[in-house]
């Protein structure tokens, strides 16, 4: 029904006049048995208090309308908000996102796939007033392109709450042909996902964010088992925030449904891990098993490599 509003005039006895009226028009087409009147004013020098302004115009909507009154558990509330200048009617209540003002939590950098899960992790943390900044990593020419359009275009529909804003691209797919060239099979996932940790921590450090995001739910997939995240973490010197962690897929769906990214995110792309995955994933890879598994990797060259090659775009 929306809000029905109007400006006061420096007359009492006129302006309850006119929120009667209009209060009246406004519940003329809603069916209801019982009616309440609550008011708030944000204005104190309204000469008639919150109390007194409800009973009068309760009362003149009862006896208008030949319903009965119920300041417990009535049918139908017609809320009056009172300001300086106006007065505004409405008898519905419609629930906001809620959180904080984006900003006021610092700024993350959250590593987008282009999958259903990574932009939920995004919204929430950009909820709770975090500025998030993105990246991404592709394996152009051994998948398509389809996951670069898809981030970008996630990245333009967070905009909106997360305002204008930034994502780095990666390329990763030589550095992965170097992962699966040199380590053993069982772990290449899991060291991608190390190797990421650490590239997206040197931009992090460029935007001057204090936390990584990701869309990791536990035990979702094979990485995702608590002893693998601890072990993919272990090499991160800033935290890794993940907001999805305790939620189903069909929790995360929802959300994704509801927040607007769910039909970008699914349509069919080729993400980068799921380039040379091997058969049989480790679930339970230890610290240690990882750190000897990438003994014969210069790590530190491949993180240069790959950040010489970084493109950023801006959008919103």
């Amino acid at each position: 029904m929306g809000i029905a509003h109007f400006e006061l005039s420096s007359r009492t006895e006129r302006d309850i006049t006119a929120i009667k009226e209009v209060a009246l028009r406004h519940i003329q087409d809603v069916s209801y048995e019982s009616l309440k009147v609550e008011t708030r004013r944000t204005d104190k020098t309204f000469p008639l208090t919150s109390p007194q302004v409800s009973a009068e115009v309760g009362g003149y909507l009862v006896t208008k309308t030949g319903t009965r009154a119920d300041m417990h558990n009535p049918d139908l509330v017609c809320w009056v908000k009172i300001t300086h200048n106006a007065a505004y009617i409405s008898t519905e209540k419609i629930p906001g996102v809620g959180g904080l003002p984006v900003g006021v939590s610092g700024k993350v950098l959250v590593m987008l796939s282009g999958g259903i899960d990574s932009p939920v992790a995004a919204w929430q943390m950009i909820k709770r007033g975090a500025k998030a900044v993105f990246v991404h990593f592709y394996s152009y020419p051994y998948t398509d392109k389809a996951s670069l359009e898809k981030v970008i275009e996630l990245a333009q529909i967070l905009a909106v709450p997360n305002y204008r804003s930034t994502v780095y691209l990666v390329p990763f797919a030589e550095l992965q042909q170097i992962i699966v060239a040199a380590t053993p099979s069982p772990f290449r996932v899991l060291l991608y996902r190390r190797m990421m940790t650490r590239i997206a921590q040197r931009v992090a450090t460029m935007e001057n964010a204090e936390a990584l995001v990701t869309g990791e739910s536990l035990g979702q997939v094979a990485s995702q088992t608590l002893t693998n995240l601890r072990s993919i973490e272990a090499i991160a010197d800033i935290p890794i925030l993940r907001p999805l962690i305790g939620e189903d897929k069909a929790e995360i769906i929802e959300k994704a449904q509801r927040i607007g990214t769910f039909d970008v995110s699914t349509r069919p792309h080729q993400d980068c891990c799921s380039l040379f995955v091997p058969k049989h994933p480790a679930t339970r890879a230890s610290v240690t098993d990882l750190a000897d598994a990438e003994s014969g990797l210069d790590v530190d060259t491949l993180v240069e490599e790959a950040l010489n090659n970084l493109e950023k775009r801006v959008v919103g």
